[in-house]
């Protein structure tokens, strides 16, 4: 079965730190650029980040850029995404996928990836 599993979310207090991870399988991860989305309460599915298959280009949104940092081990088939100087916006269920951009999974040969996200819960 292709299978995405998040783990890392939690509650933590404005201002502090989160380390999210996604353990690919089912796939050949290395060959796959990947991506985070995330869904905050009552809205739509939003992209956030994003890293081609070697990890040498990494992308970001306007509202996690200087504040996020993504990463992979490929010899891990893991996606990282650490979170530093989290709000309280960004409260939500967190998602990878394959693909660097969009909101869903890119297919691969044996389907599209499964994953039912990590959730983040910024509250003081």
């Amino acid at each position: 079965e292709v299978q995405l599993v998040e783990s890392g979310g939690g509650l933590v207090q404005p201002g502090g730190s989160l380390r999210l991870s996604c353990a690919a399988s089912g796939f050949t991860f290395s060959r796959y650029d990947m991506k985070w989305v995330r869904q905050a309460p009552g809205k739509g599915l939003e992209w956030i980040s994003g890293i081609n298959r070697g990890g040498s280009s990494t992308y970001y949104d306007d509202s996690v850029k200087g504040r996020f940092t993504i990463s992979r081990d490929n010899a891990k088939n893991t996606l990282y995404l650490q979170m530093n100087s989290l709000r309280t916006e960004d409260t939500g269920l967190y998602y990878c996928a394959t693909g660097w951009f969009g909101t869903t999974s890119d297919p691969t040969p044996l389907g599209r990836p499964r994953s039912q996200g990590t959730q983040v819960t910024v509250s003081s």
